[in-house]
């Protein structure tokens, strides 16, 4: 079966992002983290000396085993 490239936001859900994320090795996982890590620092240097953490009103998306 072709694998063909989708531009359409509707096949964008989070379990579709999960399960491209776990087809992923543990060493391109850890390379995607450094690559967030890194556009983190990148955008805040100061990132690093904030020591607590705020509360956030937005909701955190939990996602379902299916």
């Amino acid at each position: 079966m072709p694998v063909s490239v989708s531009h359409d936001w509707s096949e964008e859900t989070p379990e579709a992002k999960a399960r491209w994320f776990q087809s992923l090795t543990v060493s391109q996982r850890m390379e995607l983290l450094c690559s967030f890590t890194d556009l983190a620092l990148a955008t805040n240097p100061n990132l690093p000396d904030l020591k607590d953490a705020e509360q956030t009103e937005r909701g955190i998306p939990i996602l379902s085993a299916t």
